[in-house]
């Protein structure tokens, strides 16, 4: 697990293979990823915008930017979470992800950038 903590939210990631959806002949690796954005701090978020940097080991990158996390915008209150599952395909057996959040704090309209820690993605047979 890959984690990071901005301004009192704290982000953690797990990734995993999904062989069922992959198809190693075709150089084809999907992945899916957990992540849990934990509010530690003393204010009410919502998460309004995500922005991915995405690479593979056979140097494709990609630039994800959107509105939300898989179609929602959460509002996370104080010592509360929001997690949900993604994921991501890949034309070779390791990848690495990593990002930020743009948050609003609902006090005031304030954003912030909350880091999304960079995590590797790998199909586990090639780590033998």
């Amino acid at each position: 697990m890959e984690t990071a903590v901005t301004k009192g939210i704290k982000v953690s990631v797990i990734a995993e293979f999904q062989p069922f959806y992959s198809d190693p002949e075709q150089n084809h690796f999907a992945f899916s990823y957990k992540i849990k954005i934990e509010n530690n701090s003393e204010s009410t978020f919502k998460l309004l915008k995500r922005h991915w940097y995405i690479w593979d080991s056979v140097g494709s990158s990609i630039e994800v930017i959107g509105d939300g996390v898989v179609g929602n915008q959460p509002i996370i209150e104080p010592g509360n979470f929001h997690e949900y599952v993604s994921g991501c395909n890949f034309k070779s057996t390791i990848g690495k992800m990593y990002g930020f959040y743009t948050m609003e704090r609902l006090l005031d309209g304030k954003t912030f950038l909350i880091a999304i820690p960079e995590f590797v993605l790998t199909v586990p047979y090639i780590l033998n």
